[in-house]
């Protein structure tokens, strides 16, 4: 298996990553991690006669265990050998990697060897693997029901849009006395949540009470619901539509909630909440973006595998026609999140509120492994619809709230004046180019420190969406020359 999965991996590795790296490489960094889990172990390349071929030679401590004859710089099957043979050498003569575990080995080759690359790219063992796959598509069976104590007591604390639950009508607030028959009283929500799944089909019989009235039964059937991603709320003639994540439904889910707002005729705007938001799926951020967007490139990504080169444009029509939005960001929001926003503020969709985001502008193919782990390899780089690269820069607000009372209430006077105070700065972030210095890029982002969410930024945001002309104004100080995108 270890044979297999190392096989695979090469193979993957090899056209994906953003630069050119040999199978030696690859093998060098992830034999370094054998040190990771017992640091008495080297594996060193003695000086030798260049007419000769080389050698590895791997101890342990002072001990010389073994020596093997470095294959060709790419004879990958060769190289993999040589890997599980210095690991099968280092097993028999280290305690510390037998306590460790076999499982350990593997996580710890992939660990050091994507070290030498960068933050994003990784390997996900077996387990924690499903676990995320599972997240990801929705594919455990349920009713889309959260719970919370209340007392002696469970109650609905959330509803799942695409659940059954949502279907029949339950509601937040209800009691939920029984599950099949079964008394929920004093039990821990979490362990009622998995009487709540079963196989996808399976019928589940819910007692549910309104406070104040007796138990009603309501009859589902478990279907694999995709996780809620997107969750709604209105204050003053103002819908605030959080985006928690970007899976599969993501847009579908905004698309609903966006067309329930849309029926208060009295509708100010709409305000993305990306705080938190860590990201997920790329397309659905795309199609997201599509629904609010008329035409335009939303992304483009750039990498050496001509399958990662793709400008990803919408077109279709703003389903909102128009009505004002800002886009709520902070430290957190990242990767698909800093999509969206950049791809709003870009095209004068959106006013961005908030602090620079983290700065995830890499984007990762997933290939799944004979184990039934995963490989995450980053294989391109996302631009701007204006053209900047987003990794390390993360998107600059229009509007920063992380500087404190003072300034941003220095933002909001400028702006009631038709001027954007950061204009300059949001306009320098605009213009950079790939590549771009690691000093450039401190420069624009110390203006408006990374930072979390308050409620200063829906504040913000809501008293921007009830003043028409100081949100023009921020929308009108954006750059509006769309550069070609290719580095």
């Amino acid at each position: 298996m270890l044979n297999a999965v190392l096989s695979s991996a090469f193979r993957f590795l090899s056209p994906r990553t953003l630069e050119v790296h040999s199978s030696k490489t690859y093998s060098l960094w992830g034999l370094d991690g054998l040190t990771a889990i017992d640091p008495s172990i080297t594996m060193v390349e003695p000086p030798h006669d260049p007419a000769k071929p080389a050698m590895l030679r791997l101890s342990i401590g002072p001990k010389t265990i073994s020596e093997f004859r470095e294959p060709g710089e790419n004879e990958t099957l060769d190289w993999v050998k040589l890997i599980v043979s210095s690991m099968d050498a280092a097993w028999q003569g280290s305690a510390s990697l037998r306590a460790a575990g076999r499982d350990a080995l593997l996580q710890s080759f992939f660990d050091e060897l994507f070290n030498h690359l960068d933050p994003y790219s990784r390997y996900v063992a077996p387990a924690p693997a499903g676990n995320d796959r599972a997240n990801r598509t929705g594919a455990l069976a349920g009713v889309g029901l959260s719970l919370a104590r209340d007392g002696a007591v469970l109650v609905v604390s959330a509803i799942n849009a695409n659940g059954p639950a949502w279907a029949a009508g339950a509601n937040t607030g209800q009691k939920l006395l029984a599950v099949d028959g079964r008394s929920t009283r004093n039990q821990d929500p979490a362990t009622v949540e998995t009487w709540l799944t079963g196989a996808p089909g399976s019928k589940v019989k819910l007692l549910l009470a309104d406070p104040g009235h007796h138990g009603a039964i309501m009859r589902l059937e478990r279907q694999v619901v995709p996780p809620q991603t997107v969750f709604a709320s209105m204050h003053d003639h103002i819908v605030v539509l959080r985006i928690a994540s970007f899976s599969s439904d993501t847009a579908e889910e905004l698309s609903q909630n966006i067309d329930q707002a849309l029926e208060d005729k009295k509708l100010v705007g709409l305000i993305f909440d990306l705080r938190g938001d860590r990201g997920g799926v790329l397309q659905q951020a795309v199609t997201a973006t599509a629904l609010v967007l008329d035409r335009g490139i939303a992304v483009v990504t750039r990498g050496r595998d001509p399958k990662s080169n793709h400008i990803w444009a919408v077109q279709g029509g703003d389903m909102t026609h128009g009505l004002p939005i800002a886009a709520l960001v902070d430290g957190r929001t990242a990767s698909a999140a800093e999509i969206m926003a950049a791809a709003l503020s870009d095209h004068r969709r959106a006013v961005v509120i908030g602090s620079a985001t983290l700065g995830k502008g890499l984007v990762q193919a997933v290939g799944q492994m004979p184990d039934g782990g995963e490989l995450f390899v980053t294989w391109s780089r996302v631009l701007a619809p204006l053209g900047w690269p987003l990794q390390g820069l993360g998107v600059t607000p229009q509007i920063c709230t992380s500087r404190g009372a003072q300034a941003l209430d220095q933002q909001l006077q400028s702006l009631s004046n038709g001027k954007l105070l950061d204009a300059e700065n949001v306009a320098a972030s605009r213009a950079l180019r790939f590549p771009v210095s690691v000093s450039r890029i401190l420069d624009i982002r110390r203006h408006c420190p990374a930072a979390l969410g308050t409620d200063a930024d829906l504040d913000t945001a809501a008293l921007l969406l009830h003043h028409p002309d100081s949100y023009r104004a921020a929308i009108a100080a954006m750059p509006d020359d769309m550069d070609d995108p290719t580095p």
